[in-house]
């Protein structure tokens, strides 16, 4: 039950950081606070900070979103002893942790910048798969069939 507790807090973290980075490419929020020299800035000016007509972030506040309610519902009822949630959280997180290591890649290796809150993402999408992992060999999962 605790890597889903700590799956939902980092996942909360997750939907903040999206969510403001979201705000900024809408044009809400004028001004990243990223420090000096506007990384985050060029970063999300950049051509690949949308993909299909959607924002970049846009992707991040809705799969932080799935893994909030996925490991919210894992914590109730019926759900709380089935590893299905856990599991769950590991498949969503590795395909988030895929996704960040990618746009990573595309903002050193192409953008040649980096924007701080992307790495802050990146951290928080490992960490969940950490814990979620973590949570797929605790003691009280039942073993994988």
């Amino acid at each position: 039950m605790r890597h889903r507790m700590a799956a939902a807090m980092l996942s909360m973290l997750g939907l903040l950081v999206s969510a403001y980075l979201l705000l900024y490419k809408l044009g809400i929020v004028g001004e990243l606070a990223c420090g000096s020299g506007g990384s985050c800035e060029r970063v999300q000016a950049s051509k690949w900070a949308v993909l299909f007509g959607i924002p970049i972030a846009a992707y991040g506040v809705g799969g932080y979103l799935a893994l909030l309610v996925v490991a919210l519902a894992g914590l109730e009822g019926r759900w709380a002893e089935h590893p299905g949630p856990t599991r769950l959280l590991v498949a969503l997180s590795a395909i988030g942790v895929a996704f960040a290591a990618y746009l990573t890649f595309l903002e050193v290796a192409l953008i040649r910048d980096l924007c701080r809150w992307c790495v802050v993402s990146a951290v928080l999408i490992t960490a969940i798969l950490a814990v979620s992992v973590a949570g797929l060999r605790s003691p009280g999962t039942p073993p994988a069939t």
